[in-house]
């Protein structure tokens, strides 16, 4: 069973619709049957809102199923009530984040495209400090939080489980100064070490590899479970797209197969950005 509480609302979510969809039923008539709102059927189904066990139950006996999998689907509406351990520092990350760093948490593998800023699994504290103090009007508490937060995150690379991660970042990404030369050159020095690690690729993509198939940072998240389906993850300065389907996964998967290609090898890679770390190291 997936991990954490935004995973298992995840597969809970999928798993109703797919009992729908079986029984050939529309919302709104599911809904009528059980004197619900068609829209409270599909806020379960796209997990846009606490599903309670008693609904869980209703639904799976109308739909027939097994005493089995409805103590299963009810467990995970239990379980998904739960909060995860980086829901308790508050205003420090907003509602949408949370629910990506609940599946980040329980991805198996995790493709990242960069273009301004360097990934947040590799950043530094005072990198991280820099971005949350001049991008965002957050108090003093809230920034710190938030900071925690991001190098919390960073320990899921260093774990017996650890994802498979693959980054691909911009050279403007590498060369733009956040904070000052020293800021910088402490963040690449964390950046080749976080590199080094064994579920760790880092592509650097320069600044002459002609056109490539991006427009803008994304991240592709892969599940272990099958039921889980892969997702791509957009985000924004005051909200976050969340892209599920198969057209969209595939075009993505595409894009960043582009932008591997276009890129510098991981050895290039690090020897540019070793070359940089000596420029601020002067």
């Amino acid at each position: 069973m997936a991990g954490s509480p935004t995973a298992r609302r995840r597969r809970l979510s999928i798993e109703l619709k797919k009992l729908r969809e079986k029984s050939a039923l529309t919302c709104a008539q599911v809904g009528q049957a059980l004197d619900w709102s068609g829209s409270k059927v599909n806020r379960m189904e796209t997990g846009s809102g606490r599903v309670q066990p008693s609904d869980v139950d209703a639904l799976c006996r109308f739909y027939g199923t097994s005493d089995e999998l409805r103590e299963f689907l009810k467990s995970l509406a239990r379980e998904a009530k739960t909060r995860g351990w980086w829901q308790v520092h508050g205003a420090g990350v907003p509602e949408w984040f949370n629910i990506y760093i609940g599946l980040e948490q329980d991805a198996s593998t995790l493709r990242q495209y960069q273009c301004e800023l360097l990934p947040g699994l590799m950043q530094t504290e005072a990198y991280a400090r820099e971005l949350h103090t001049t991008g965002a009007h957050m108090s003093a508490e809230d920034i710190d939080r938030a900071v925690r937060v991001r190098l919390e995150r960073q320990e899921m690379l260093t774990r017996p489980d650890a994802p498979e991660t693959w980054f691909v970042v911009n050279e403007g990404a590498v060369r733009n100064v956040i904070g000052d030369r020293e800021v910088m050159r402490e963040q690449l020095e964390k950046v080749l070490e976080t590199a080094g690690l064994p579920s760790v690729t880092l592509q650097v993509l320069p600044f002459d590899s002609g056109t490539y198939p991006a427009t803008g940072s994304f991240t592709m998240l892969g599940f272990p479970a099958p039921e889980d389906p892969d997702l791509v993850y957009r985000d924004g300065i005051t909200d976050a797209v969340y892209l599920e389907g198969e057209h969209h996964v595939r075009e993505y998967t595409r894009a960043f197969d582009g932008l591997r290609a276009a890129a510098l090898s991981p050895q290039r890679s690090a020897r540019l950005i070793q070359s940089v770390v000596k420029e601020y190291s002067k």
